[in-house]
């Protein structure tokens, strides 16, 4: 860990305000009950391989397609949710909603490019 001198040259007990803090990393696509289920499946996968190798590459594949089933509904909903948070917009609005879906169609578009 890193010494930080700004930090120790605060008085004792003070907090740090909001626009100090660190910005969340971005939200999960999934909930993790969700990604659990399928990191469990390909454990077990891996697991049985030795014993049932055609039953195992299966099971992985089953994991895959639930996976990607579970991230294209997820990223169907972000982008109705995203769609009607400025559609209702009236035409020439410039406003803060409309910068925020722009960010987020960004930072959704990075992450999907990065996989």
């Amino acid at each position: 860990m890193m010494y930080d001198q700004t930090r120790a040259q605060q008085p004792a007990g003070q907090t740090r305000g909001p626009a100090e803090r660190r910005a969340p990393g971005p939200e999960p696509l999934l909930p993790s009950t969700e990604r659990d289920k399928i990191v469990q499946r390909l454990r077990h996968a891996f697991n049985t391989f030795a014993d049932t190798p055609r039953e195992a590459l299966e099971e992985a594949e089953n994991a895959y397609d639930e996976a990607t089933a579970q991230l294209v509904n997820a990223l169907a909903e972000r982008r109705r949710l995203l769609r009607a948070g400025w559609q209702d917009q009236a035409p020439g609005t410039q406003s803060d909603e409309l910068r925020h879906a722009l960010s987020q169609y960004r930072e959704i578009t990075q992450r999907l490019l990065q996989l």
